[in-house]
């Protein structure tokens, strides 16, 4: 019922900044969670951030004072502005949607590619 569709990923140099984007259709609850996940070759996909509807957001150690997650809910989409990137910030970012009213539901996007030149 949710469909995910990110964009903004690319080559980037160290140092440099990024933004991502995700923009979610379908139904869409009022009460749900979104946001970022990354999975480097080899590794498990791993939380880069997330915020809630009401705006509270998340940050995994790997983000905190480079990365900032936002959201707009009048257009369902979800925002993550990556500064100061690293090489071991090179991933495959995924975004992803959960419905936290009744029933659990998680939704992925497809991911866009984001990779960090030394």
């Amino acid at each position: 019922q949710v469909q995910l569709v990110e964009s903004g990923g690319g080559l980037v140099q160290v140092g440099g900044s990024l933004r991502l984007s995700c923009a979610a259709s379908g139904t869409i609850f009022r009460l749900n969670t979104m946001g970022w996940y990354r999975q480097a070759p080899g590794k498990q996909r791993e939380l880069v951030a997330d915020i809630t509807s009401g705006g509270i957001s998340n940050y995994a150690d790997s983000g905190k004072g480079r990365f900032t997650i936002s959201r707009d809910n009048a257009k369902n989409t979800v925002l993550l502005q990556m500064n100061s990137v690293k090489p071991e910030d090179t991933a495959v970012y995924f975004c992803k949607y959960e419905r936290t009213f009744l029933r659990p539901e998680v939704y992925w996007g497809q991911g866009t590619q984001v990779t960090v030149s030394s």
